[in-house]
């Protein structure tokens, strides 16, 4: 990832974004809304989760490896990856959350086709909840 990219003002901003689609109570809109905010809430996750890996000291990998890069990663593999390579000053901080289980437990990437049925409101409410927690502890 290239210095200039601000990994922190794109939580908040998808975190921003998620959370006025997920309050939209507008009828006929706001379960597909929600759908939406759901996979907002996964982004803004990863990249609070990526701005303190890269605060704690950690950097991408080379562009050849980027297949094992956590900074290129989503959940649920980006966890997993984290968990290989962890290292820096928050190492145990980083290595606790990546280790929870329930943290954007049934969150993919590949929900950004899903069928607005199948995302679940009872996983979209938690992952705002996990969402909000990563970005108020990234700055940190």
């Amino acid at each position: 990832m290239a210095s200039r990219q601000d990994l922190a003002g794109s939580a908040r901003r998808h975190l921003d974004a998620a959370t006025y689609l997920h309050d939209d109570r507008k009828p006929g809109r706001s379960r597909g809304n929600k759908a939406v905010a759901g996979y907002l809430y996964g982004l803004a996750g990863e990249l609070a989760l990526k701005q303190m890996m890269r605060r704690s000291g950690m950097h991408p990998l080379p562009e050849n490896e980027r297949r094992n890069d956590p900074f290129y990663a989503h959940f649920p593999h980006l966890k997993t990856l984290l968990l290989d390579q962890v290292s820096g000053r928050r190492d145990g901080e980083l290595r606790s959350i990546a280790s929870r289980s329930e943290l954007f437990q049934h969150w993919t990437i590949e929900i950004r086709y899903a069928a607005t049925a199948t995302i679940d409101a009872v996983h979209t409410n938690r992952w705002k909840e996990q969402a909000e927690d990563l970005v108020s502890r990234m700055d940190r």
